[in-house]
Parts: C-alpha cells; structure tokens; sequence
C-alpha cells in the first residue's frame, strides 16, 4: 500500500501525516476544499498547512460531498485516509445541515463510489473522535459497576455544580479511562456524525472486502494547527487571548479534563494505522491516557509565553460540553505498537516556540461565544 489518497489532508493533521508519508517513500494524493474557516481568506496564498504541501502531493481542490471530486481523487490510489470533516462541537449545535451533509454525506458518497465502481482501495482508515463517547466513563462503589453518565442538566450546571450524576448513586463517581467498548453516547451532533462515520466505514468495508480501520482520536494539539478558528481547539484559543493580551474566561471551575496528544504522536499512529498488517475492523484511541484540566491548561500556556493575563473561573458553561474524558490506549499499544512520546509539558512548550514565530491573528472568540449566546448554548 504505497498511493494513499488522504481527504483533508491539508488540515493540521491531513499535511503532517502527509509529509511523514512522503519522507517514507509513500505517494500521496490530497483531496481539500481549503475551508477558511481553517485556512484563512486566501488560502492558496496565505496558509502554512497548504504551503507545506504544495508540490509535494498530487493536490485536488475540491470538497468530499461531490462526487467527481471523490471520483478523481480516488484514481490510482489503494488506501484512503478519511479526515475531512466539519469539526466545531458547539458549532455543530447549530450548524446542523452543513456537519451532516460533510462529514456524513460526504463519507457516503465516498464509499458509494467505492461499492459500485472498480478502484484499487484495498483499505480505508477512517478518523472518528472521542467525541462519540460524551462523557467519559466512570465507576460506581455503590452499584459496583462502570456507569456512564448522560448529558449534565442545566439547572444543575446553573447552580454551580458541574459534576456528573449517575441515577442511584449518591456518593461521587471515580473518573476512569475510556475504553473502545465503553458506551457510544455521543453529546453533540458533531460526535453523532463521527459516530456515523466510523460505523458507516466498518460495516461497508467488510461487506465488499475492503480493509477498515478507525481512529478515535483525543484532543490533538502542536506546532501548525490554526490559530485563527475559534470554533475548535482549545490551545489555540487561550494562546490567541494570551498573544493579545487579552484574559481568559475558564469554564465551569477550570477542572474539566481532556486527554491532550501531540501531533507527532498522533502521525505516527495513524501510519501504523495505515499500515500494520491484520488490524481490519478495529476502532482504536488515540491518546496520552493522562486527564489534564483547563487550569493546568491556561497556566502551563501562560508559563512558556511568559504573559501573565488574569484567569477568571466565571462559572459559564455550554450546553453539550463533557466534564471529562481521557483515553485508554492499551489496544493501540498492543496491536499497533504505538507508544506516545510526548508529555504534556514537552508538547505544550514546542507549540509554544512555534506560536511564537507566527503572526497573530485578531481574537475572534468573543464573536464565537455571541454566537452561542444567540443560539441559547453558552450561559
């Protein structure tokens, strides 16, 4: 498998992968619409990630819900990396048509195509979320058992409390790491199309012998991703604020945790993901499997800038937002062999350097939340 046929690979993770391909000896085809949302403006002149690839790959400017633009795109190669997606979580909340009619419409289109016409794709991996899982998983001492908590009420979150509940237990729930088969409850309509992605891949795939492999990754961060989306990315929207000069507004209590992966990291498993042989069929976290919380966040970014800005733990919260989830990543370290090599710490301090080096953008994340505001999602 040497002709990969990347989808989004333009976008932070799609141009990474792409170039380690490259280095490997790998041909790579790149099928982008260049979204502004992630890429600016005027993209073909303006953006790294598409600068970094340019002349590298065979690049088709076009977008994943047409079907000539799949077709062409699939001409002459024999693994599919499928990574374009809308990605915004609160955007989704209200951005309905356009996530659905991407990131699923856009999948079906693709493995239609492969179900009725002659290709040479002998396997699709596919990138799902930890979305698809909303909250994490938890365990019970009183009913001795994993329980997995559903979206938080909001007259509970409204009166500070914004700790999970699970029915029948009064005493606190112990955060654990989530497993592939823990409970699939996504929170958001942006985790219900993953969800749909990954499931619509595996089930097609197997039915007309072609190889699938998903990858749920973590919240995926480093040195390239966009500083000018406020809509994803938490890093990236606390560096904006801090470069500005402007203060942070911390969620619910600031411990909220997520399970932050390096992009180097995340590289390296999706090529073993692409290439380790006897793996079909398999869903598979992609993480660090350490929880960190926002405080720990805004302080490590605030650290290695060397601004200091006030933090205020505001008590605001959005509806569909998780308390916490990180990964266990004992299958992909079993059947891939990958072992993650990047800390926090390390991650956050090189992402810093490179955020350093570049210009930065007007802070739209007051515009973002207003957004919310409007829609209900942001109290």
């Amino acid at each position: 498998m040497n002709n990969v046929l990347i989808t989004g690979g333009a976008g932070f993770i799609g141009s990474n992968i792409a170039l380690k391909l490259i280095e490997n000896g790998f041909t790579v085809t790149v099928l982008d619409n260049l979204s502004p949302q992630i890429h600016g403006d005027d993209p073909e002149k303006t953006s790294p990630l598409y600068q970094s690839i340019i002349g590298k790959v065979n690049f088709i400017k076009g977008s994943v819900t047409s079907r000539e633009d799949c077709h062409k795109a699939l001409e002459g190669v024999d693994t599919v990396l499928h990574l374009a997606a809308e990605t915004g979580t609160g955007q989704s909340m209200y951005e309905i048509e356009k996530y659905v009619s991407v990131n699923i419409g856009g999948t079906a289109i693709l493995l239609d195509i492969l179900t009725n016409e002659k290709t040479g794709v002998k396997r699709v991996v596919v990138a799902e979320s930890r979305a698809i899982y909303g909250e994490g998983r938890y365990w019970s001492d009183e009913l001795n058992s994993f329980v997995y908590p559903e979206e938080r009420p909001e007259a509970t979150m409204a009166n500070g409390d914004f700790e999970v509940k699970y029915p029948g237990c009064k005493k606190p729930l112990k955060l654990v790491c989530t497993t592939e088969d823990s409970l699939v409850h996504p929170g958001s309509v942006y985790g219900i199309t993953k969800q749909v992605q990954g499931e619509l891949v595996h089930l097609v795939c197997k039915s007309i012998g072609i190889e699938s492999v998903s990858f749920r990754y973590q919240n995926v961060y480093g040195p390239g991703q966009s500083l000018s989306n406020p809509y994803t990315g938490i890093l990236s929207i606390f560096s904006t604020r801090i470069k500005n000069g402007n203060g942070i507004n911390i969620f619910e209590d600031g411990r909220e945790t997520r399970d932050f992966v390096y992009i180097d990291d995340v590289v390296d498993a999706t090529i073993l993901g692409l290439t380790v042989p006897g793996i079909s069929g398999h869903a598979f976290n992609i993480g660090t499997g350490v929880a960190t919380d926002v405080l720990t966040v805004a302080n490590t970014l605030k650290k290695y800038y060397g601004i200091d800005v006030p933090l205020t733990i505001s008590g605001n919260y959005r509806l569909g937002d998780i308390r916490h989830n990180y990964a266990d990543i004992s299958k992909a370290r079993t059947l891939l062999g990958f072992n993650p090599k990047w800390t926090f710490d390390k991650g956050i301090e090189q992402f810093c350097k490179w955020v350093n080096t570049q210009p930065i953008p007007k802070d739209k994340y007051d515009s973002s939340i207003e957004e919310m505001k409007d829609k209900g999602l942001y109290k």
